[in-house]
Order: structure tokens, then C-alpha cells, then sequence
């Protein structure tokens, strides 16, 4: 089925068929994902586990420099302007046409990984998060086993 709604909807939806053959939602690949992460995480202390917390905000922040670069290129080519023009109508429109669809095609590629790792990292944090919430809450800090 072909929706808009994005991939929580997605995944919703791929929820709801697995519910219907199965009991189980173990099967599921990105929960299987999700535990395998998780357990890792559940094997290191806190402050460690606070470590890699901090080192992934950092990430998730600097993530953010691919769309800066990305929108700097035009500037910098505007910089160039008169001989990049003078370059690329030599040989007519052909040079030109090439140009632009790679322009875009990188600039889509590099704003759909910008969101891809951004999200990634978010999934990282709120796990850690829990993870933490969860210790502190019983008053362990130690890693525990599942």
C-alpha cells in the first residue's frame, strides 16, 4: 500500500500484518535490531554508558554540517559564475543539463543521509536515555543482563 505518512506509519502497518500470523513480534527485523542494541548497552556501567551518551549527542549535533556544505556549494560555484558558464555552455546546453542533475542528485542524497544518521543517533539516545532512567530507578548502576 502506497502512503505518505512516513516510515512510523510504515512500520505500524508492518506491526499489524505481523500481529495477524504471529504472536510473536520477535521476528520483526528492526525490533530484533533495536534489543541487539539495547543489550549492548545494557552491558557497560554508567559512566561509560554516559560517555557514549555525550559522544552521540556530538554526533547527532554535527550532523548538521551536511547541509551547511551542501548549501554553501551554490555560492561558491556563484564565485566562479562567469567562468563556470563560460565552461559549461562551450559546448552547449548538454555540459549544463549534466551539471544540474548531478547537483541534484547529490544535494537529495546528502539531505536524505543527513536525516537517515540524525535519526540514528536519536535512537541511540533515547535508549541510552532509558537505560539510565531504568538503573537509576532501581538503584543499580551496574550493567545487568537480560
Amino acid at each position: 500500500m502506497l502512503t505518505f505518512r512516513g516510515d512510523a506509519h510504515k512500520f505500524y502497518l508492518k506491526l499489524r500484518e505481523v500481529s495477524k500470523d504471529t504472536d510473536s513480534f520477535k521476528q520483526v527485523k528492526e525490533l530484533e535490531e533495536i534489543q541487539k542494541i539495547k543489550d549492548f548497552y545494557n552491558t557497560m556501567d554508567n559512566p561509560t554508558l554516559k560517555l557514549v551518551y555525550f559522544r552521540i549527542v556530538k554526533e547527532r549535533n554535527g550532523t548538521g554540517m551536511i547541509p551547511v556544505f551542501v548549501t554553501a556549494i551554490p555560492w561558491f560555484l556563484f564565485l566562479f559564475s562567469g567562468k563556470l558558464q563560460e565552461f559549461l555552455f562551450q559546448h552547449g546546453h548538454y555540459l549544463w543539463l549534466l551539471f544540474g542533475i548531478f547537483y541534484i542528485l547529490t544535494l537529495t542524497a546528502s539531505v536524505l543521509v543527513h536525516f537517515k544518521e540524525k535519526a540514528w543517533a536519536v535512537m541511540h539516545i533515547e535508549i541510552i536515555q532509558d537505560i539510565i532512567a531504568e538503573r537509576n530507578e532501581s538503584g543499580d548502576s551496574s550493567p545487568t543482563e537480560n
